[in-house]
């Protein structure tokens, strides 16, 4: 079933329905808690079995685990200032739950789920390990070649950058519309009968 099933004048943005904004909070949340819960249960894993170990080849050179603690932001940026980036992290989760007040998109649902279940999986690391209390490291151990070792948090938020960008270069907004014009929805989520 499609999410725009007009039921009148096909220019009258009163005869679009809008998916249903709780569905896409549950789902928006529920996409950032399976985040969450795998970025801190595959860190876990690899603070347990990566200790005390150089690389482990997975795909020959291609790809790899190799433990590494990140005292700051993406790329190693910064890494005096991880109690700066605690905050941020704070900062950005607080302003997509202001902004998903408008939802109106499953993709944006889907998105802003992949960007807070990151930004939260990341700042869990920087409140609770070591060295301390909004100091914390970020535990990385994802390696490609050329790139910087991340986890699943970084690949979330990158995921959502992309998500963002291509949403953007559509002109859909949170609320679903189009900017081309008032009241034209644009939800691009596929639907059965597409």
């Amino acid at each position: 079933m499609s999410e725009t099933a007009p039921t009148g004048d096909a220019g009258d943005p009163s005869t679009h329905r809008r998916p249903d904004r709780r569905r896409l909070m549950v789902g928006l949340v529920a996409t950032a808690l399976v985040v969450i819960v795998l970025d801190q249960l595959t860190k876990a894993w690899a603070v347990e079995a990566l200790t005390g170990r150089g690389r482990v080849d997975l795909v020959g050179d291609l790809f790899g685990l190799r433990l590494t603690r990140n005292p700051g932001a993406a790329f190693s940026l910064a890494t005096g200032s991880t109690w700066i980036f605690t905050i941020l992290a704070t900062v950005v989760v607080i302003v997509i739950f202001r902004i998903a007040r408008d939802l109106g998109s499953r993709l944006w649902a889907l998105t802003l789920g992949l960007l807070i279940g990151g930004a939260v999986g990341n700042l869990l690391d920087r409140i609770f390990r070591e060295p301390g209390f909004a100091r914390g490291h970020v535990v990385d151990f994802f390696q490609l070649p050329h790139w910087p070792i991340f986890n699943i948090a970084d690949s979330s938020i990158f995921c959502a950058a992309l998500l963002i960008g291509w949403l953007g270069l559509r002109g859909i907004g949170v609320n679903g519309e189009r900017a081309g014009g008032p009241g034209e929805k644009a939800d691009v989520a596929p639907s059965a009968g597409s």
